[in-house]
């Protein structure tokens, strides 16, 4: 360092020091001057409409008083200390807590609905609680009310007992100044999953501005099944707006986020079998902007959860102003649901396979346990019932597949006779199957008309909160849940346990492919489909699972008995006497082999369909030797 910069350091250095022994000269004794950032923010306070919000000349700061005002401001401040008084509200169905910090909802335990691990159901997460308002203050300060002591108004109990049919009502109060109030009323119920919140601000123009204040429930629903990855699939944030549903899930590693502006008729969080959804009343007058907000965390053992967040934003115009919302907190339970119009929170499916599970399969199932009350009986009855129902479609599949078993001895001698010639092989089956009156896609329609249902089935066995926790038998303990029988203590390929009724739903269909491939060609088929669907069902409900193995075996004894026993089994003569109608795969067929064979080349998909005519070959190899 030269001479010059030394200089300079030490005339810098002797400015400061001289500074800092002025400053300690001239400060009075027993009192602080106030910081930089407390003079910025008095300099930001409008003095029209922030007059009562001055800061005091002769208040002391210390570090933690200086924490609060610059969080809280000058007029929170005084409202962040004082006595917690929680008051627990006991109903038939669930057991309720409210705190005086914060006036929020502390814990929902529901009393029929157990945790995985046989724990009360607690749907709240947030220790702090929900229901609970957010503000931005006219001293620019973003205030929690969880942070803030209320005082509860109407009743000295800390325990209220609601009999069914009865309700009972908290007040909890925030007097932030003189005539200026925060006022919150909790009713609940004792009959259903309801409870009632009114927000009533009065006279509070000077401290919040016309943007008003949130609403919010911030934590999502505490995960209650013992595979949170299979939870979060089901997790997700939705809004109804204007009789449309909009969704938000937090799939990526990236927090989303969703404004929607209009008439909102509810918004919810929800988990796989519980949802919490936020009712602005009366209903469809709430016309506004709903805030939505998700982001995926890994979860503390292993997997992952999503929290979903909600805010109503309530804009504030002076006076004396409430706002009244209705949010239900339970089950995913169609009959509570439906009555309060939150039916769209339940996941049948997308499009007209969820009207097939809403207004048909569930009423269906939910009407054979009236007579059976073991849900596991209950399934098997209700596969009886739903392949009766589905038997014309299954008895064309299954004696599509008779006929094709009885034309497999010449599809195999064509197969020989022209294995060395693709377009003619191709020919001559079409002329076998029309010679015989047979659709070769006689036996995939049917199967693909049944699709919707097994799909709209699929949904709702796996989603339904009917099974949950509900025994069956056995082994079996719960049927929406994998029925682990084979554990294999790690992973293989993703893959650790092999469920029971999963490798008999394996072995069913193994058999029945047996009755029905005769193709030799699709013979690999009998043996991997088994195993792949046995390995991918380890997964699924026990009582899914159950259901399938069922259609499989009576589907393996309705196809034994239309092959040996019906009085009416066809023969290759009665086929070939048989009026002839051609269908449509084959009249397409047709077409594209007449069009081909038009063009001098073979039908499209033939290893021939490149040849321009006969003498292709001769003439591509005679340009060969020219070369």
């Amino acid at each position: 360092m030269d001479k010059k910069n030394t200089l300079a350091l030490l005339l810098i250095s002797a400015v400061v020091i001289v500074w800092m022994m002025y400053n300690s000269v001239n400060e009075r004794p027993g009192q602080r001057t106030k910081s930089d950032t407390a003079r910025q923010y008095e300099d930001v306070l409008d003095s029209n409409e922030q007059s009562q919000a001055a800061i005091d000349p002769a208040k002391e700061f210390t570090n933690d008083s200086l924490n609060t005002f610059f969080k809280y401001g000058n007029i929170f401040s005084n409202h962040i200390k004082g006595q917690e008084r929680i008051i627990t509200i006991e109903s038939d169905l669930y057991t309720a807590k409210i705190s005086s910090r914060g006036g929020a909802l502390t814990s929902w335990k529901l009393k029929k609905y157990l945790k995985w691990d046989k724990a009360p159901a607690d749907l709240i997460w947030e220790k702090k609680g929900e229901l609970y308002m957010t503000l931005l203050t006219m001293e620019n300060r973003r205030i929690d009310t969880r942070d803030l002591y209320f005082q509860i108004e109407n009743t000295d109990e800390d325990d209220i007992r609601i009999g069914s049919g009865r309700k009972a009502s908290i007040t909890l109060s925030l007097e932030v100044e003189p005539g200026k109030r925060i006022v919150k009323t909790f009713t609940f119920f004792g009959d259903n999953y309801i409870v009632d919140t009114d927000v009533k601000l009065e006279n509070m123009e000077t401290i919040i501005p016309r943007r008003g204040y949130n609403f919010t429930w911030s934590g999502g629903l505490r995960y209650q099944e013992y595979n949170s990855v299979d939870e979060s699939t089901s997790a997700e944030a939705l809004a109804v707006l204007n009789g449309e549903e909009e969704s938000i899930d937090a799939d990526e590693d990236f927090r989303v986020e969703s404004s929607l502006t209009g008439k909102i008729d509810y918004a919810a969080v929800k988990t796989k079998y519980f949802v919490a959804a936020i009712i602005p009343a009366p209903d469809g007058v709430f016309d506004g902007t709903i805030d939505m907000s998700g982001v995926r965390e890994a979860a503390k053992k292993q997997g992952m959860v999503k929290k979903y967040s909600l805010a109503f934003r309530n804009p504030y115009y002076g006076g004396t102003a409430t706002q009244k919302f209705r949010t239900y907190i339970g089950p995913l339970e169609y009959d509570y649901l439906r009555e309060y119009g939150l039916e769209k929170t339940i996941d049948f499916g997308w499009s007209f396979i969820g009207w097939i599970g809403e207004f048909f399969i569930l009423p269906l199932l939910v009407f054979v346990h009236k007579f059976i009350p073991n849900y596991g009986i209950t399934i098997i009855i209700f596969s009886i019932v739903m392949k009766m129902l589905l038997y014309p479609f299954t008895i064309a599949q299954m004696k599509s597949s008779q006929k094709m078993k009885l034309l497999a001895p010449e599809m195999q001698k064509l197969r020989d006779k022209y294995k060395d010639d693709t377009k003619k092989q191709q020919r001559e089956t079409m002329n076998l199957y029309s010679q015989y009156g047979i659709n070769p896609a006689g036996g995939c329609l049917p199967l693909l008309l049944q699709m919707p249902v097994l799909y709209a089935l699929f949904t709702m066995f796996r989603t339904s909160i009917d099974l949950r926790q509900t025994d069956f038998g056995l082994w079996i303990h719960d049927l929406s849940m994998p029925d682990s029988i084979i554990h294999f203590g790690t992973s293989i390929m993703g893959i650790n346990s092999i469920s029971g009724l999963a490798l008999a739903m394996g072995i069913t269909m193994f058999i029945q492919q047996k009755l029905t491939i005769t193709d030799p060609r699709q013979k690999a088929m009998i043996y991997m489909m088994p195993v792949m669907f046995t390995l991918m069902f380890s997964y699924f409900p026990s009582g899914l699972n159950l259901y399938y193995f069922m259609f499989n075996l009576l589907s393996i004894i309705q196809q034994v008995y239309i092959n040996n026993f019906s009085k009416n089994r066809p023969t290759l003569e009665t086929l070939k006497k048989s009026p002839k109608k051609e269908g449509w795969f084959q009249k397409k067929m047709r077409e594209a082999q007449d069009i081909a064979a038009s063009q001098g080349r073979s039908a499209p998909g033939s290893k021939n369909d490149i040849e321009i005519d006969p003498n292709y070959r001769k003439k591509k190899s005679a340009k060969r030797k020219k070369k």
